[in-house]
């Protein structure tokens, strides 16, 4: 099985999730990280769950599972501990073409949910296509232990620092060789970043019509 590595914007996009125990919990919460519209069916929840509903999270219908459910969602995952009705829920969604998990049960799966290291907005996702979640874990776990901290506040200023670079220079190869440099360099949000005085200079030099330094 070869499988299309993929980050999905899921900002206000409806996706349900049937089942609010321990097997849905942490798929609930890691759509609504993503900012998804979440609509939850189970006949019973996690006090979280509860909580996540009463503060207007997430939609919670507190029931069983009804094949109309599926209507009108870009996303869908089955996380309860009925093998019948999480494979229910995937003949419905194939159905009707919408992509649908069904956890921890790989044959009934569009897509998996990957093992993540996360450092703010930079995501490393690791998959063994449901063949070893466990090795997926440990592979997760190792890479969090060696990566910096800060790396999150880092690629925060790098971005800015990019759509200056971008604001400056032209597409090409000067534009494209610096952006590689200033993914090398330390970054800061100051005026007198060295990185952002480079990238200033490096701009006058190759573009200075540009840049207010023609003759």
């Amino acid at each position: 099985m070869s499988l299309f590595p993929i980050f999905l914007k899921l900002t206000g996009r409806r996706c349900l999730v049937v089942g609010a125990g321990n097997i849905a919990e942490s798929k609930i919460l890691s759509l609504l990280e993503a900012e998804a519209d979440v609509t939850v069916v189970s006949i019973e929840a996690f006090p979280r769950i509860h909580d996540l509903a009463a503060e207007g999270s997430l939609k919670l219908h507190l029931r069983p599972f009804v094949e109309s459910d599926v209507d009108g969602n870009f996303l869908v995952v089955s996380g309860t501990n009925v093998a019948e009705v999480n494979r229910a829920v995937f003949a419905e969604a194939q159905r009707q073409n919408i992509l649908v998990n069904a956890v921890d049960d790989p044959p009934y799966c569009d897509y998996y949910f990957p093992s993540i290291v996360r450092r703010g907005d930079l995501q490393i996702a690791i998959s063994t296509a449901g063949e070893s979640p466990a090795l997926a874990q440990r592979l997760r776990k190792e890479l969090n232990e060696q990566l910096p901290l800060d790396l999150g506040p880092w690629l925060l200023e790098l971005g800015r620092l990019r759509r200056e670079v971008i604001g400056m220079e032209p597409l090409g190869e000067p534009r494209k060789m610096l952006l590689h440099t200033l993914a090398t360099r330390e970054v800061c949000g100051a005026e007198a970043c060295p990185s952002r005085q480079m990238a200033r200079a490096h701009a006058r030099e190759y573009y200075p019509e540009r840049n207010g330094t023609a003759a």
